[in-house]
């Protein structure tokens, strides 16, 4: 260690001097002293390490430390989790907390999250109640169910019914249908864990009635049918619908399942979307349970919504791993809201953002393309942004290979490189995401609202070195 360094180290200020400081005062105030203590103390350990690296001059004193202090405890005060723009075009974009909520569900969980509510008591008896009833009800009436319940995700729902119905025995699936998807979930994988033993049949791409009848033994639990919602598999190709399945599996008094995944509510071809299964043509046609994801095509919370046969669903509700898949009352006020919608499919296309962001036409999307690059072009004059026709995708799972057509702002930046623009622009306050391509950032504006514009155009400002706060 050099002198210098010697010099600069008996220089720093400690802690408790620094939290005598009068704007550390008010640091205190607004958050706690220990919150404080803990960022001056980290502060001082970094520059700490500068000095004893080399990489610290003289100017490391009391207001240095404090300039640091201050914005570590600005980063460790900030949410982890907060609103972005999502302009990649992907509807139901993972990584971005797919399905956005509509204004019902966003104000039905305002207004009952500070406060108590009657999530388990029932108001006309002065009794525990059923916490899946505000939502049951309103799921059979939907679906044409005889029950429901709803689980954390669609992930559980496949373990739970599994669990209940198959443990130690089989369940007859397609080759063509043992899915993967996100975060390495294999159908074959969670069957194992709920007991059940995996009974293929058929092949990838083509499997028969006989196929399921020729595999059924008295080892047989259920016959089963997987959606591939997230793949296709096109060409000579064959499946058993869930009708002649049902009537085939009941036939030998056995259930017959349909994991829907997606979760369409409608025939979604009403509203100019590719079709998806929906729930009560599932169930109409002799499913004895059907379940799927509420975070999807359905617009709704995180959940795994259960429904069918009375009996099946009371099983369902009393086996021990159901408490440790049940929701809490935030899904619970979200679904709710969000399934009264659906009582009208004309009204959840416009009411339930996922829906009207699919359903969203090439003339809408145009006007706001057109809005977006004026707003650009204005706040940043010496850029060239350029409106064209491009695709998205629903994303999530769904629709995997219908491309969705829409309008996107291009821009190709001239003040800084691609990396470095879409690093700022995640790093400003509420962060911009989009798609690159071809050495150009892409707005798509089927997931960008006209609300969102301001946002877009600060993000691409800071991004350019051209912030407001300049």
């Amino acid at each position: 260690m050099t002198p210098e360094q010697q010099q600069l180290l008996r220089g720093l200020p400690a802690v408790g001097i620094l939290l005598e400081e009068p704007r550390v005062g008010e640091w205190i105030e607004q958050t706690s002293r220990p919150a404080v203590a803990a960022a001056l103390q980290d502060a001082l350990d970094q520059v700490r390490r500068r000095i004893l690296e080399g990489q610290a001059d003289a100017d490391c004193g009391t207001e240095t430390v404090l300039g640091l202090a201050e914005s570590l405890l600005r980063a460790r005060e900030a949410p982890s989790l907060v609103r972005v723009v999502n302009a990649t075009g992907v509807v139901l974009h993972t990584g971005l907390g797919r399905a956005p909520l509509p204004r019902e569900a966003v104000v039905a969980i305002a207004g009952a999250a500070g406060a108590y509510c009657n999530l388990e008591y029932d108001l006309d008896t002065a009794k525990r109640g059923r916490r899946q009833r505000h939502v049951a009800d309103l799921i059979c009436r939907l679906t044409g169910a005889e029950a429901a319940t709803v689980v954390n995700n669609n992930a559980a729902a496949t373990l739970l019914a599994l669990s209940v119905l198959a443990s130690g025995r089989e369940v007859v699936v397609s080759r063509g249908q043992l899915v993967e998807i996100g975060g390495s979930f294999r159908l074959p994988e969670i069957m194992a864990a709920s007991g059940a033993r995996l009974r293929e049949v058929g092949t990838t791409n083509r499997t028969r009635i006989g196929d399921y009848e020729a595999a059924i033994t008295d080892e047989t639990a259920v016959l089963m049918r997987v959606h591939t919602s997230n793949y296709r598999i096109v060409g000579f190709t064959e499946e058993v619908p869930i009708g002649p399945m049902a009537e085939l599996a009941h036939r030998f008094g056995l259930p017959a399942v349909d994991d829907l995944g997606s979760g369409a509510m409608f025939d979604l071809g009403e509203v100019g979307l590719p079709r998806e299964p929906c729930v009560g043509d599932s169930l109409s046609a002799g499913a004895d349970l059907v379940w799927f994801s509420g975070d999807k095509l359905l617009g709704g919370p995180q959940c795994g919504i259960i429904c069918g046969r009375k009996e099946l669903i009371q099983r369902v509700e009393s086996h021990p791993l159901m408490r440790t898949y049940r929701v809490g009352k935030l899904t619970l006020l979200a679904l709710e809201a969000t399934l009264r919608h659906y009582a009208d499919p004309a009204v959840a296309v416009q009411r339930v953002p996922t829906l009207a962001m699919l359903a969203a036409g090439a003339d809408e999307l145009a006007a706001r393309a057109e809005a977006l690059e004026q707003k650009l072009a204005a706040a940043l004059p010496g850029e060239s942004f350029l409106v064209c026709s491009d695709v998205s995708y629903a994303g999530g799972g769904s629709l995997p290979t219908d491309a969705l057509e829409t309008v996107v702002v291009q821009w190709r930046p001239a003040c800084a490189g691609i990396d470095r623009i879409t690093g700022a622009m995640r790093a400003v306050a509420t962060p911009v995401i989009a798609r690159v391509r071809d050495d150009a950032i892409i707005f798509d504006l089927r997931t960008v609202s006209s609300y969102e514009f301001d946002d877009v155009v600060a993000a691409a400002k800071a991004a350019c070195g051209d912030s407001d706060d300049d």
